[in-house]
C-alpha cells in the first residue's frame, strides 16, 4: 500500500513578548474628580446657608433676589451631582 506524503509542519515559536509596549487600561477615575465633586457640594451648601443667616449683610447678596441666591449654591450642588455621574 502507497504512504501518503505528510504534511509539514512549521516548528511553534511563540510570539516575541513586550514588555514596554504593552498598554495598561485605566480603570476608575481621574484624581481631579472626586476632590471637585466634593468641593462644588460644599461650596453649594455653604453659600447657600451663608445666604439664609448673612444675606442681608453681604452686599452682593443683598442685591440679587432670594430665588437667584438659591439658584446659585443649587447650580453648584448639581455640578457636583454631575461630576458624581462620572466617578467609577
Amino acid at each position: 500500500m502507497p504512504e501518503s506524503k505528510g504534511r509539514k509542519k512549521d516548528v511553534y515559536t511563540p510570539p516575541p513578548t513586550h514588555k514596554g509596549e504593552r498598554k495598561v487600561a485605566r480603570i476608575g477615575s481621574p484624581g481631579w474628580l472626586a476632590p471637585t465633586m466634593v468641593t462644588l457640594f460644599v461650596v453649594g451648601l455653604a453659600y447657600i446657608v451663608v445666604f439664609y443667616v448673612a444675606g442681608s449683610q453681604v452686599p452682593v447678596m443683598r442685591d440679587m433676589n432670594a430665588l437667584i441666591n438659591v439658584a446659585i449654591g443649587f447650580a453648584f450642588i448639581m455640578g457636583g451631582f454631575i461630576l458624581a455621574m462620572r466617578w467609577k
